[in-house]
């Protein structure tokens, strides 16, 4: 009989298990995909990871780290180590790293993902010359900007005259 080799503690098994740490607000995005995560690193003791929150007031953050937390516990217990999840600004969050496939979840769920990055843009999130946003029921560039102030501070509010469907946007940070 042969016998497996026993698991290691990895940063790819510490990032498999937070990708199943949904975002309370879109449960159908993880904080993986969200890009949120920062360092990860495995020490003989514990497991240390740098959680980057998309807005300094966002209300979420707790429950995020908490989240976390709780979706490492059973890999803390498996290895023997600690469970340490840090809110750092030290890395600013950018919704450039939202990953692709975050972005096709969010579209998915009826938001529009933020358009790329322009480099030496003034303030990203009030843009006036910002690239068209997609509506993401129909597709359609031809929406307007509602209200810069949607539900909390990454989202504002578009509206489709083509589908004639308001949605939430994210806010190029």
């Amino acid at each position: 009989m042969v016998m497996a080799a026993p698991r290691a503690l990895t940063a790819s098994l510490v990032t498999a298990a937070l990708d199943g740490v949904a975002d309370p607000e879109i449960p159908t995005v993880s904080i993986v995909e969200l890009g949120m995560i920062g360092a990860i690193d495995v020490r003989p003791d514990a497991i240390e990871v740098e959680l980057l929150p998309t807005f300094v007031g966002c209300p979420a953050l707790e429950v995020i780290r908490d989240a976390a937390t709780a979706g490492l516990a059973g890999l803390g217990r498996e290895f023997g180590r600690a469970v340490r999840v840090e809110v750092s600004f030290a890395t600013p969050w950018s919704s450039d790293r939202i990953t692709p496939a975050g972005r096709e979840k969010l579209r998915g769920s009826g938001f529009a993902p933020p358009p790329p990055s322009r480099p030496g843009r003034g303030l990203p999130m009030l843009d006036a010359a910002a690239a068209p946003v997609a509506c993401p029921w129909c597709g359609s560039l031809r929406t307007t900007l509602e209200n810069v102030f949607g539900p909390t501070q990454c989202r504002s509010i578009r509206h489709c005259p083509d589908c004639l469907q308001a949605f939430e946007a994210f806010k190029p940070v």
